[in-house]
């Protein structure tokens, strides 16, 4: 018997990099995976691979930013299932070109920051205000959201992503306090930089030393070090936690910066 075994799970962003490892996380305890992304090509193939090695998930077309598409999702999944165990708001918007806009404050598109927080807050908010209703009507329910280390630290880049980041960790803390005594659980994980292939492709030895240097633990974060804590959450181990922003980064933005910079000076000497 796998930790969510039997439970249905809703996962947005499920066809790549974190959201992807989620799925295929609870899938492989048991859970029914639907697969929600825009990438209605890549929710498929992650669904069809999961079907390969004998777990259960279907994938379905959603555009987080529409809520006339969320609530077709909503619809189609309790229809087809009958209720809604675990939510994993995943989805965000990261694409490169609205990331490189999302510079200086000074020079900030109003466009850029609406779609920050189109995708990012409203879209986290939408599948909530949706999902709710049946996981009540099924007994409860988890809902895992990922935030970002970002949204707890200010940065010289991205302050349209980091604000709406932050606002999602104010949105899992409403959550929990208004729908907890309906038996709703309402958590959220804040990963790191999670080293993707692509990512890592991207960046050269230099940059990834000077990450891995601020991290506190000896090797770099991978999508499975967040699927392992949404699982968690999504289960019955996790049944007293509710309203908690939980950080999955390794301790990296829970030191003071100079510290990897002083353990290495440490152990030159």
């Amino acid at each position: 018997m796998g930790l969510v075994e039997g439970k249905i799970a809703i996962v947005t962003g499920g066809g790549a990099n974190i959201g992807e490892a989620c799925a295929r996380m609870l899938a492989a305890h048991g859970a029914q995976v639907v697969i929600a992304d825009v990438n209605a090509d890549g929710a498929s193939q992650v669904a069809n691979d999961i079907c390969s090695g004998g777990g259960k998930a279907v994938a379905q077309s959603v555009d987080i930013a529409d809520e006339d598409s969320i609530a077709t999702l909503i619809q189609t999944v309790t229809s087809q299932f009958g209720r809604i165990d675990i939510l994993h708001n995943n989805a965000a918007n990261t694409a490169a070109a609205q990331m490189m806009r999302d510079g200086a404050i000074t020079a900030m598109e109003s466009a850029v920051w609406d779609a920050a927080f189109d995708v990012n807050v409203r879209g986290t908010m939408l599948m909530t205000k949706h999902a709710v209703p049946a996981m009540i009507a099924a007994g409860g329910g988890s809902i895992i959201n990922t935030g970002s280390g970002v949204s707890l630290l200010g940065d010289v880049l991205n302050p349209a992503y980091s604000a709406s980041k932050a606002a999602v960790n104010a949105l899992t803390r409403n959550t929990a306090a208004q729908f907890g005594r309906l038996g709703i659980r309402c958590n959220a994980v804040l990963p790191g930089l999670v080293l993707s292939p692509v990512a890592r492709a991207q960046m050269s030895e230099a940059q990834l030393g000077m990450i891995q240097r601020h991290v506190l633990l000896p090797r770099e974060s991978v999508a499975d070090d967040i699927a392992g804590a949404v699982l968690w959450l999504a289960s019955d181990l996790a049944g007293f936690v509710t309203g908690q922003i939980i950080s999955v980064d390794g301790g990296i933005c829970h030191h003071q910066p100079h510290y990897a910079d002083m353990i290495d000076m440490m152990g030159a000497a």
